[in-house]
């Protein structure tokens, strides 16, 4: 089972979340998507790490056989070529490396060079597999990395746990798009409440059964119960806030692996997962 883990912003949990879901399971692989802030190789601490680089495609202008007739500019949707002082210019930043303007040029003048994006990074911590995406500093898109997580990560034989980048962008809809199950993280505050509503709107969308699971829910919050309720969406877990779990995390510690009662939570939580999803 593809098991997508979300949260409608940064630091609700989702990250916690998914590193216990993973370890709880019996085997299973962990893919971290959040390739800006890729945090769970932090609890993991996967061995026997290899890395692969992640290219884009950018074009290269050759000026003798360009005539300067724009047809790669006007083809262009992303507004990433511009054609100055009599010549073609790229700006890599906002580039998607679609190739169209190498299919439109008459010429023949336009080719691609590789433009390295990111790293992928694969290891191993005990029957776990961990796989992290990576962007490089000063990137604006992040799907090209997130493609080739995903690819590392290859089919499981037990659970894959993605963990998405936090939000409702591209990125996000680029991690869930083969999931099975999406399990929503949220926050009871007003905050929490108005991201979870993207986030669930993305997943409605596309059409993906998915479940809530509320974070640091001491004294709740109806609103959010409320919604949840309201539209349907099976509350599987609610965790309240526990000074235990802030020290587990400081250190670095998997509860689900440092405590017997986490242990238990997180098992059962996948459990009622599996039963959400038919799988």
């Amino acid at each position: 089972m593809k098991l997508a883990v979300l949260s409608g912003k940064g630091g609700t949990g989702k990250t916690f979340v998914s590193v216990n879901l993973a370890a709880a399971a019996v085997q299973s692989a962990y893919i971290d998507c959040d390739v800006e802030e890729p945090n769970g190789r932090l609890f993991l601490k996967p061995e026997k790490l290899t890395k692969q680089v992640v290219n884009t495609k950018l074009p290269v202008f050759d000026s003798e056989k360009c005539t300067g007739c724009r047809k790669c500019v006007d083809f262009c949707r992303f507004n990433a070529l511009v054609y100055v002082k009599d010549k073609p210019m790229v700006f890599p930043e906002v580039c998607h490396s679609c190739g169209g303007c190498v299919l439109v040029c008459p010429t023949g003048a336009i080719s691609e060079t590789d433009k390295p994006v990111g790293v992928v990074e694969c290891g191993q911590n005990g029957d776990i597999r961990v796989v992290t995406g990576c962007m490089n500093l000063g990137e604006a898109i992040s799907t090209p990395i997130i493609k080739a997580a995903l690819a590392q990560a290859g089919e499981a034989d037990g659970l894959t746990v993605i963990d998405c980048p936090p939000g409702s962008a591209c990125s996000v809809m680029e991690s869930v798009q083969d999931a099975d199950y999406c399990l929503l993280v949220a926050e009871p505050t007003a905050f929490g409440l108005h991201n979870f509503k993207m986030v669930y709107e993305l997943v409605t969308l596309l059409q993906k059964p998915c479940g809530v699971i509320i974070n640091k829910a001491d004294d709740g919050y109806p609103a959010l119960e409320g919604f949840c309720e309201s539209n349907g969406i099976p509350v599987l877990c609610r965790i309240p806030y526990s000074e235990k779990l802030a020290r587990l995390g400081a250190n670095g510690e998997i509860a689900a692996l440092a405590d017997r009662e986490y242990a238990d939570l997180f098992q059962c939580l996948l459990a009622d997962i599996r039963k959400e999803a038919q799988l």
